[in-house]
């Protein structure tokens, strides 16, 4: 189906937000099929609906999740009193090639346990100085880890164009309608909200196991929460806002990202890639969006306190996320 096509956008138009029926219209008019939105994020996700589609796309079995020994150079690395060898952005690839494991089956989540989220997160957090967390204020999404595509851009306010969108304004075009959240600003003079736009990112709000039942807390906590993306095939991350819901579960990818992010991601070419997503814990609204510098110190870089005491007091079971 060509991208630009009607049905496409006719589709991802009703992935927004303001079309929050899919649930309700799945058990009405398929009462005889019982379905556990809630084992999308305790085991792994199969069966998602797409609603708007009028039918059921099943998903195979959750990835097997082989937990190793976490390598004992990330052990090393990851005490306080450890100083980067070498450049943070290649020092964070190079941890990032140990401790991911291969996305065998893109439908199969989660990907990575309870363990290897916090690690990777303090891992993050010792190559950029910035605070990433996989879990925040009690809230999680259903994957930190996952494929990321391209999205459009989209209106900052009434009247806006594609025109006024930068030297990346054709590379994606601009979506039809507006962003799920709304309008990014109130006009050419919001700079924040232009920047929200510049740098925003799309995550699966509508297969939320609670979406249905918590919709609006969960529109007005994840609207323009910031984020921390990282490519783990070269080190390069960028912090963003969610701006949007979406993709579509059988396009295989879990996240999406402004012309802008992807740029900074993988080069103007970048259309698709593996990506960690982790909420910024910056209460005091310090992180400014765009490419992280990967400069540990620059934002009150805070010592990381033996995270393994952390790990190693978890249960199997904790550590597999059971």
């Amino acid at each position: 189906m060509p991208k630009n096509s009607a049905p496409f956008e006719i589709l991802r138009q009703k992935l927004k937000l303001r079309h929050l029926g899919i649930k309700s219209s799945f058990a009405k008019n398929h009462p005889h099929i019982k379905l556990d939105l809630e084992q999308i994020r305790q085991h792994s996700a199969k069966l998602l609906t797409a609603g708007a589609l009028g039918s059921t796309l099943l998903l195979p079995p959750g990835q097997e999740i082989n937990v190793q020994p976490m390598p004992q150079t990330v052990v090393h690395a990851l005490n306080p009193t450890f100083e980067l060898p070498y450049p943070p952005q290649d020092w964070l690839k190079e941890q990032m090639r140990q401790v991911l494991p291969a996305i065998k089956d893109p439908w199969a989540m989660p990907f990575l346990t309870s363990g290897e989220e916090k690690v990777i997160g303090k891992i993050i957090e010792k190559a950029t100085g910035i605070s990433a967390v996989a879990a925040l204020e009690g809230e999680r999404l259903n994957t930190v880890y996952g494929y990321i595509g391209a999205e459009q851009h989209l209106r900052r306010w009434p009247g806006d164009s594609i025109a006024n969108h930068g030297e990346l304004a054709n590379v994606e075009g601009m979506a039809p309608g507006n962003g799920g959240f709304g309008y990014f600003a109130r006009g050419r003079e919001d700079k924040e909200g232009v920047e929200r736009e510049k740098y925003y990112v799309v995550v699966q709000l509508m297969y939320f196991p609670d979406w249905g039942k918590r919709t609006r807390y969960l529109a007005d906590w994840y609207k323009w929460r910031k984020m921390i993306v990282v490519n783990p095939d070269n080190g390069k991350a960028v912090v963003a806002v969610i701006g949007d819901a979406g993709p579509a579960a059988w396009t295989g990818k879990h996240f999406g990202g402004s012309p802008e992010v992807m740029d900074i991601l993988g080069g103007k070419r970048y259309k698709k890639g593996r990506v960690l997503f982790y909420f910024v814990d910056d209460p005091a609204n310090k992180v400014p969006l765009g490419e992280v510098q990967h400069k540990p110190g620059s934002l009150e870089y805070k010592p990381i306190l033996n995270p393994m005491d952390e790990l190693n007091n978890l249960t199997p079971k904790q550590f597999n996320n059971e």
